[in-house]
């Protein structure tokens, strides 16, 4: 019983197009082989029948049917009835046989060839028969293959064409239904192969498996011993191996500069389409090209693949490039965007400034770390809740009259306010701008809070700070002022002295006059005491230094004005630091620092119940100065009064009560001792007077907590 035989090759592959594939409609002729060829659940079950069938009319010994690759002129055996092996070598037609196939395809009609040796010596050695019939199978412009009939003898030409008319249409049913099968199943397998590589990408978020996954079904696809993918990095000009269905090569390792002249890979990707190269194992090299970008190359080794069928591979190969490369650079254009969101979310929340974003209705849609810390509140928890949650009322109070201000097409430039905000605690230089989305219609407002309090802080400190400076330049100033006035009252004053206390002595003056010439001492030696503490003041006295203890020297002058006190009724309270270390110092001099300071103190409380006078001594936390500070409960000190506290002769008291030279002498004591003396009032009330003296140095000269 004769049986069909087919190639082991791979059939030649249709170009990879999308498009509904429907079967072709059946020629009127033909319609009991149509019914035949539709009737059969696949169009290749029908081709064994219709083999019969062609043996059956003619009465043949055997059938062979002759394919045409799409875009080539070979003619390849693919089916046959009536002989034990079938030769799949494509068909290589001489010069003669290729004008008789081409006067054959051109008539479109069935060709009895009665000397089948002598006209056609190729197609002999398939049929093996003297004579055989050949039937062209062309739809409209498109030749789709040749059948050949092998005959047992002579046949008239008339009946040959009458009995294969019908068939040969129903053949070429069969082929073009089966071509667009193909069509279909490539156009499937090369859409389940994106499919594959879109979903391993979407889930795994990694381009590099997505293509491993590409590697390993494409090289089924394409007949090829191995499938890999090198992509381009564009900065470091390189083609780097991402993914092939060896994966020992992947392990290996692979780098290409762009610019190689010898390697195949930066070859294609400089090239524009699929390039076949020949030799025993053949390489198909495909570009994967991006919009205006290149991206990379695949590499198939090893295809296989239908001699004439070389087109259709390419193109086959340029469409699943041109599908893989949109792939890839979405992917890429996806880890970009999601790389540039990641560092703007870090540079947002990298801002030591409070930012927040919010919409039109005032609603947080986005907040950065140093906001969500200051308030206290988780970032996701912000999200969605009014700003004035946040917010201290004088800065809502402003954001409303942002709001109430008439809208402009393109927004507001920004606007910038320092504003103390109680609940975000600080002082603060805010500065609100539009939100803008792409037609330039505000959506929102973006705030951002620059903590303005350390600043101001130094501010004030820069102010008290050139405040001591002048105040201090003025004092020196006026110190040696009074230092030379006091040097030339001073010599009259001691003649005038002498001479009294000569004329006490010997009596050389009336009795009556004796109250006067006391009084005029009194007063002389007066003005010569408030010489000697202009002297002081202005530092002409030499200080005669030795080791202290600074509790000991306050708690002196506390003694000397214990009864004072009492009689005033000032409650003196002592916080001593028992453990201070020594200072060096002229005993005199500090006590009668501290001594004008008390007596300050102790005017300023005369006539109230319940004074009070708080004295502490401390070490700064340098270790270097000693600090001594000296409170009363009194009414303080007028903010005018304070810069000009330690003047000479600056005094608020009445005519005749007092110099002002108590403090002005304070302080000249203790800037001739290297410490400074501040006044100031206290937040609880009344003044408070702070001293600092530098700590003794020991014997190596350094002082505690210094190192030489």
């Amino acid at each position: 019983m004769p049986r069909t035989s087919s190639s082991k090759r791979s059939r030649p592959q249709a170009r990879a197009v999308r498009r509904t594939v429907s079967p072709p409609p059946a020629p009127a002729a033909a319609t009991p082989l149509a019914s035949l060829l539709l009737g059969a659940g696949h169009a290749g079950e029908a081709l064994p029948a219709l083999h019969r069938e062609a043996l059956g009319l003619l009465d043949g010994t055997c059938v062979v049917l002759f394919e045409r690759t799409p875009h080539g002129s070979h003619l390849t055996p693919t089916s046959a009835l009536g002989r034990d092996r079938l030769q799949t070598d494509p068909w290589a037609p001489g010069r003669a046989e290729a004008k008789l196939t081409e006067r054959i395809f051109a008539g479109r009609r069935p060709r009895l060839l009665p000397d089948l040796d002598g006209s056609a010596p190729a197609l002999a050695a398939y049929v093996r028969t003297p004579a055989a019939v050949l039937a062209p199978l062309v739809r409209g412009d498109e030749r789709l293959g040749l059948l050949i009939v092998g005959l047992r003898g002579p046949r008239r030409l008339s009946d040959v064409q009458a009995r294969l008319g019908a068939l040969a249409d129903a053949y070429t049913l069969a082929l073009a239904y089966l071509r667009q099968r193909r069509d279909l199943e490539l156009q499937r397998s090369l859409r389940g192969l994106l499919q594959d590589f879109t979903q391993v990408v979407s889930s795994t978020s990694k381009l590099a498996s997505g293509l491993e996954r590409f590697c390993a079904r494409a090289t089924g696809l394409f007949a090829a011993g191995r499938t890999s993918i090198w992509l381009h990095e564009r900065r470091a000009r390189h083609l780097v191996l991402q993914a092939s269905s060896d994966p020992g090569m992947v392990g290996r390792g692979g780098r290409v500069p762009t610019d190689d002249p010898g390697s195949p890979v930066a070859a294609a990707m400089r090239r524009s389409r699929a390039e076949l190269i020949p030799g025993r194992r053949p390489v198909l090299t495909v570009p994967l090209k991006g919009y205006r970008r290149a991206l990379g190359v695949i590499i198939f080794e090893g295809v296989r693949f239908e001699t004439g069928s070389e087109r259709d591979l390419l193109e086959r190969a340029d469409e699943v490039a041109h599908q893989l490369s949109r792939a890839i650079e979405n992917m890429q254009l996806l880890e970009e965007v999601l790389r540039s969101r990641r560092e703007l979310e870090n540079t947002f929340d990298s801002i030591a400034d409070l930012v927040a974003v919010c919409d039109r209705r005032q609603r947080l849609v986005r907040a950065n770390e140093a906001f969500a810390a200051r308030v206290g509140v988780p970032r996701d928890e912000i999200v969605d809740r009014p700003l004035a949650d946040f917010i201290g009322p004088d800065t809502q109070r402003w954001f409303n009259a942002l709001d109430r201000a008439q809208p402009r097409r393109g927004g507001r430039g920004p606007v910038t306010r320092e504003i103390t905000d109680p609940v975000l605690q600080g002082t603060f230089s805010v500065t609100v701008t539009d939100l803008l989305r792409q037609d330039h219609e505000p959506v929102g407002r973006v705030m951002v809070a620059r903590d303005i309090t350390p600043q101001a802080r130094l501010e004030a400190e820069r102010a008290e700070l050139r405040s001591r400076l002048t105040q201090s330049e003025k004092l020196a100033a006026l110190g040696q002022f009074v230092a030379g006035i006091a040097h030339e009252l001073n010599n009259p004053l001691q003649g005038v002295l002498g001479h009294l206390e000569l004329l006490r002595a010997t009596g050389a003056f009336p009795k009556p006059l004796r109250r006067d010439v006391q009084v005029v001492y009194r007063e002389a030696d007066r003005a010569a005491k408030i010489v000697r503490n202009l002297l002081v003041f202005a530092g002409s006295r030499r200080a005669a230094r030795r080791t202290l203890r600074l509790n000991a020297v306050i708690q002196r002058v506390l003694t000397a004005r214990a009864t004072a006190c009492r009689a005033a009724a000032i409650d003196v309270v002592r916080h001593y630091d028992e453990h201070l270390p020594k200072l060096s110092g002229d005993p005199l001099l500090l006590h009668q620092a501290f001594l004008n300071i008390i007596l300050n103190a102790e005017q300023a409380l005369a006539g109230r119940d319940g004074g009070r006078i708080d004295i502490q001594t401390t070490l700064d936390p340098s270790g270097q100065r000693l600090v001594a500070r000296f409170r009363d409960n009194g009414p303080g000190i007028p903010q005018d009064v304070l810069p000009r506290i330690f003047e000479p002769f600056y005094t608020t008291k009445e005519v005749g009560q007092g110099t002002g030279l108590g403090l002005a002498i304070a302080y000249g004591i203790v800037q001739e001792h290297g410490g400074q003396i501040l006044a100031s009032n206290h937040p609880g009330g009344g003044a408070m007077f702070t001293v600092e003296l530098p700590v003794k140095p020991d014997a190596g000269g350094n002082t505690p907590g210094t190192q030489a």
